[in-house]
């Protein structure tokens, strides 16, 4: 495994084999207030790199994206948090 890099803006971790795994993606999960899909995750990625971002929302609120978009553990698996959760929409 070496450190890979995503294009765009997108969160690495839906392709990446280790995503139920993952203690990163876990963290993004909290960040986002989302269901975890894991609750216990036993994998220490290597070098994740988090972007941040602080978004704009409707009624002059503010909001935080967070996106790993690079890390030394990813393993291209195309599709596999699809595959853990059927029928849900992709986070984007």
């Amino acid at each position: 495994m070496g450190e890979v890099e995503g294009s765009g803006g997108m969160c690495i971790c839906v392709d990446c084999h280790w995503v139920e795994r993952c203690q990163a993606y876990h963290a993004v999960e909290r960040q986002h207030g989302v269901e975890h899909l894991s609750a216990d995750p036993d994998l220490c990625p290597t070098a994740p790199r988090i972007h941040v971002q602080v978004i704009s929302l409707e009624g002059a609120q503010v909001g935080v994206e967070w996106d790993v978009r690079a890390c030394g553990s990813f393993q291209l698996d195309p599709g596999r948090w699809s595959r853990l959760r059927p029928g849900e929409v992709v986070p984007a």
